[in-house]
């Protein structure tokens, strides 16, 4: 009786998680095309092919189920290399290649709904002062004006990844992604290993 019980118990969950994938990559989608301000749970349910109960029961109300949709992690600690300079080209390519190409990745959403959203702009900006500059300053802790640079970073590479990926610059969009880093990864790399000549010194 025990492991019936149990196996039934397995069973529930997995179908769970399921439906909860589902959800989430419903909301995503539904994010992107419509933004936030104008999705509903219940166009999410739909797309989800789920009932509006589940989308509440797992994740309480839109802003949670966004919160969810659109978090992704930064792994500055692991793309920091001991030279600067591959540093510099690992974190482009991470965000260019992966976090920020696909148009419905939780960060393409962020992105595009903190276009139309001050809610989704606040997000962006939590998270991104958390988890990107928070870490970046850490690494740049030598520097009197490390918060500064952190902040100057990640304004940039936010800016690459929206200007590539959602604003569409044809320059930038249609440039081959190794000629964007070859000419992008330089100013990064000043960013967080500035020449101790140029580094500003705090009076």
């Amino acid at each position: 009786m025990s492991d019936m019980t149990t196996d039934e118990t397995t069973g529930a969950d997995t179908k769970g998680e399921r439906t909860r994938r589902r959800i989430l990559l419903a909301a995503r989608k539904t994010f992107a095309t419509v933004g936030y301000e104008r999705a509903t749970i219940r166009a999410i349910a739909a797309a989800a092919d789920a009932d509006k109960s589940s989308v509440i029961k797992y994740f309480g109300n839109k802003q949670q189920l966004f919160r969810e949709a659109v978090h992704w992690d930064i792994p500055i600690d692991e793309l920091t290399a001991v030279d600067t300079g591959i540093t510099a080209e690992q974190q482009i390519r991470a965000m260019l290649e992966g976090w920020a190409k696909d148009p419905i990745s939780p960060m393409s959403v962020l992105l595009r709904a903190s276009m139309t959203s001050e809610e989704a702009a606040e997000m962006l900006r939590e998270h991104v002062t958390a988890n990107s500059v928070d870490a970046i300053a850490k690494h740049m802790g030598h520097l009197p004006d490390a918060r500064l640079r952190a902040g100057v970073y990640s304004a940039m590479m936010m800016g690459l990844a929206s200007g590539r990926y959602l604003l569409r610059f044809p320059d930038l969009a249609e440039a081959d992604l190794e000629d964007v880093i070859r000419v992008a990864a330089p100013v990064i790399r000043t960013l967080i290993d500035p020449d101790p000549k140029q580094a500003k010194t705090r009076r």
